[in-house]
């Protein structure tokens, strides 16, 4: 399959959906991401671009593409749902998976709206969750608890990123091994990453 994973800011999808990504990768599925700002208002925009490329590459994405908007400037119209639009259709996505629309970072929200008008026709739309997403409540899980490592390490990653958790002496490894232990009891096994569906097609 292939597997569109959208995010506002480098780091966004490794937090959001690291685990499934690298799960579906190592199942020989095709990764690709957009990013749609290079994230320069949490840090030097070149210096986040190369953490991000170095990311795709662990990831052994088929591509990364750049939405190229500024960051906490994101839009929701028309011109942005066509861009959207544009990559769902040159991915011949399957799967598209973005950020919630219930989240305290603009760009998040304006992302998730541009996204669900964009992905409309597409089967199968998750959305996933950040540690600024408000009220998720999942109701579709993956269990990553054998590439919990992975995502980690995916993380470590975007090293610029690593403390800037806002919470004093709190890594973003450490919320991200949390929030998979939290979401993993959910689902009744030790690590998992939680999904809420927008549509979600089961084929037996």
């Amino acid at each position: 399959m292939n597997i569109l994973a959208i995010g506002a800011h480098p780091d966004d999808i490794e937090f959001g959906c690291g685990g499934m990504l690298k799960k579906m990768s190592n199942a020989g599925h095709d990764i690709y991401m957009l990013v749609m700002t290079r994230g320069e208002m949490g840090g030097v925009a070149s210096v986040r671009k190369k953490e991000q490329e170095k990311a795709a590459r662990f990831l052994c994405a088929k591509k990364i593409i750049w939405g190229d908007l500024k960051d906490t400037h994101i839009t929701t119209d028309r011109d942005v749902i066509t861009l959207i639009e544009d990559v769902i259709s040159d991915t011949k996505a399957e799967i598209v998976l973005i950020t919630y629309y219930e989240d305290t970072h603009q760009d998040h929200r304006s992302l998730s709206n541009n996204a669900i008008a964009s992905s409309r026709y597409i089967k199968n739309v998750l959305f996933y969750e950040v540690p600024t997403s408000q009220r998720f409540e999942p109701n579709v899980f993956v269990d990553i608890s054998d590439v919990l490592e992975d995502k980690l390490k995916l993380l470590s990653i975007h090293a610029s990123q690593v403390a800037k958790t806002g919470v004093d002496k709190l890594s973003i490894l450490e919320s991200a091994k949390s929030c998979a232990n939290f979401r993993g009891f959910q689902a009744r096994v030790k690590y998992a990453e939680g999904f809420k569906s927008l549509r979600l097609l089961l084929n037996p």
